[in-house]
């Protein structure tokens, strides 16, 4: 039922990509989910541990068997003559049995409990590559999103130093302005050209790149993302004090900790790792099983006759102790390893966690500072473009007025993507499925 829903998903999102004429994030996240290898490779992985756990239940049943053999001569021993008759001398049997162990120390117990944690460890690494691809699929839309946004910044600065470049010409023909400025009005405008050109090859990239996650040959108008949302958030953690940033750390750790798939892995696989020295430590037990069998018997001389009952008892003790304490001490090194993984992957998240949140409180500030920065380059260009026009500013004026705009446009559109960016970050750390939760909690709230 699960994999018709997503199928039946999958086509819905695909229908309406096909036949829409604008795609926004969740249809791209729902392609990139249903165009990704890896991810299905995973989960054919989890398939097998649970078949693997499934195996390891069904061999602690009793074990049935059946088998059937007959025999008869063709010819003699002593002069090789072929027999008369052969089915005269037909023998045959068919024998039924049924063995179960009885005791091996806890050994059924202890790997069950290996081959569950197995299970999990393949679902965590399931649930990993699912946000990466998750990640992947944002971090592509809002690529193009802000490749556009670049490539419309430059267009604009582009015409801005055509229209300077226009008024140079007039101004040399009546001798207003001399050959240098004039062939600074040109390069800067050969300049904005080249810009204008480089940023249309990043939104070419960028568009391949959503074409190969999506599977699509042809990528629709995307839709743009609303920044306005995101105002009250960047406001409150622009104005976040040094405690309110420690609690919202240890909130989002206490809340990451038990979910993080890398985090989650470490301690599954310290868990696995104790279980394995248990493991070679009960190979010093004997193990008992048992077996019942009976069965036909056919001979020309007697008939059909039934077989006695037999009832066997195996019992097998372990005497080669050199080879076992040399795997006690090997499994017991793979426990520390992998204690020593799991300290290393604590503090690994740690760090990931406090970059992550500074990243988000960095970004935050720059998308406020930069807005500022746009505001204000945006009049003195004004300013510096109409004493331009009235010959009462210099062509190095301008060149710097406009290089200040484009950048410090650029910069907040870097800023605007980076805090998306870091965003994403932080949901696939806790693995967020809830996106308004992690909002919830930056934005103040429980």
């Amino acid at each position: 039922m699960k994999k018709l829903l997503l199928l039946s998903g999958f086509i819905f999102h695909l229908s309406f990509v096909l036949f829409a004429q604008t795609m926004g994030l969740e249809e791209v996240r729902t392609l990139a989910f249903a165009n990704s290898r890896s991810l299905a490779k995973y989960n054919l992985t989890v398939t097998s541990t649970l078949l693997d756990e499934r195996s390891r239940i069904f061999s602690a049943l009793p074990s049935l068997s059946l088998g059937a053999n007959a025999s008869m001569s063709l010819w003699n021993t002593q002069n090789t003559a072929p027999v008369r008759n052969p089915l005269n001398t037909l023998n045959s049997s068919m024998n039924v049995g049924i063995s179960q162990k009885i005791f091996e120390g806890g050994k059924t117990l202890v790997q069950k409990a290996i081959n569950e944690i197995t299970s999990e460890s393949a679902r965590k690494d399931a649930l990993s590559e699912y946000f990466n691809v998750l990640d992947s699929a944002d971090n592509s839309y809002y690529a193009v999103l802000e490749a556009m946004a670049v490539l419309e910044a430059e267009e604009s600065s582009l015409q801005t130093a055509i229209v300077s470049l226009s008024i140079a010409e007039v101004r040399r023909t009546t001798g207003m302005i001399n050959q240098g400025d004039y062939l600074k009005a040109l390069a800067d405008k050969e300049t904005r050209e080249n810009y204008r050109n480089q940023a249309k090859r990043n939104l070419t990239l960028s568009v391949m790149k959503l074409k190969v996650l999506t599977g699509l040959s042809v990528i629709p108008e995307l839709q743009q993302i609303d920044f306005c949302v995101f105002e009250e958030l960047i406001s409150c953690l622009v104005n976040i004090s040094d405690d309110e940033a420690d609690s919202l750390y240890a909130e989002l750790w206490k809340t990451i900790a038990s979910v993080n798939s890398s985090f989650v892995k470490a301690s599954l696989a310290n868990q696995r790792a104790e279980k394995n020295l248990s493991m070679t430590q009960l190979s010093y037990s004997p193990s008992l099983s048992a077996s019942v069998s009976s069965g036909l018997n056919y001979s020309p001389n007697n008939g059909m006759e039934m077989s006695g009952g037999k009832l066997s008892l195996n019992l097998s003790i372990p005497v080669d102790y050199w080879v076992m304490v040399n795997n006690v001490k090997k499994s017991r090194i793979a426990r520390d390893s992998a204690a020593l993984d799991y300290i290393s992957a604590e503090v690994n998240l740690e760090t990931e966690l406090q970059s992550a949140l500074l990243n988000v409180f960095t970004y935050a500030g720059s998308v406020l500072n930069t807005g500022l920065i746009v505001e204000y380059s945006e009049k003195h260009f004004e300013y510096v473009m109409e004493r331009y026009r009235l010959s009462q500013s210099s062509i190095n004026d301008l060149n710097e007025a406009s290089t200040l705009l484009i950048n410090s446009r650029n910069n907040l559109i870097k800023a605007h993507y980076g805090f998306l960016q870091s965003l994403s970050k932080l949901r696939s750390l806790g693995a967020f499925s809830d996106e308004e939760k992690l909002l919830t909690i930056l934005n103040g709230g429980s």
